[in-house]
């Protein structure tokens, strides 16, 4: 499974149109993340995407600003683990909450306070988090192997290191760069699909 998430600065065409065409190619969901915007800019670009993905069939994902997410009656929330242990009330209305996780304790955490998924990180280095050493393949087995919830792993993801971070027991991967850069987005989660079935079929073997 694929979830894509936004970058607009990573961004070098029409964002909007970008966003069109890989909700074109049917990933799981894509995450509207753009911290650095206000929550006015923020709920405005949600009010163009959310459309944009409805017309697809895509789940669109709110990032962290959950009061955008209660005023557009969305479905889906990700948040940190400081914003998920303050949101106890609010993410009831939710039916997919998931919780950004750097360690085991947080994975058990997250998963008791009611979070359905979890995205682990980052796990290979990545530009987005330069000087910070990556967690690697380990700690996102540690991770799958200590909840129920399924665990999407983040950071650094490319289409050569798919099969390793399926065996360690995740059910899917999130990509941010190569959503943003890629020359056919409406091929990528196509791209993804066809290698998890190749891998399956290879287990199967």
């Amino acid at each position: 499974m694929l979830i894509c998430v936004t970058n607009q600065k990573l961004c070098n065409d029409d964002f909007l149109n970008r966003i069109h065409l890989i909700a074109q190619g049917k990933p799981q969901a894509i995450m509207l993340r753009e911290k650095e915007l206000s929550m006015t800019d923020y709920e405005m670009l949600a009010i163009k995407v959310n459309k944009i993905c409805a017309q697809n069939e895509v789940s669109l994902i709110i990032n962290q600003n959950v009061e955008t997410a209660l005023k557009m009656n969305l479905e889906n929330v990700q948040l940190s683990m400081d914003d998920l242990r303050k949101s106890e009330k609010e993410i009831r209305e939710f039916e997919q909450i998931g919780a950004s996780v750097h360690s085991v304790n947080d994975a058990k955490e997250a998963e008791k306070l009611g979070a359905t998924y979890l995205i682990a990180g980052h796990i290979f280095p990545t530009d987005c988090k330069k000087g910070i050493a990556p967690r690697g393949l380990s700690f996102l087995k540690e991770v799958c192997d200590s909840v129920k919830i399924p665990v999407f792993a983040i950071g650094g993801i490319t289409k050569d290191k798919l099969e390793n971070v399926l065996n360690t027991g995740a059910k899917g991967v999130c990509i941010m760069s190569e959503a943003m850069t890629c020359l056919k987005p409406i091929e990528l989660a196509g791209d993804y699909r066809i290698l998890k079935k190749e891998l399956i079929l290879e287990t199967k073997k």
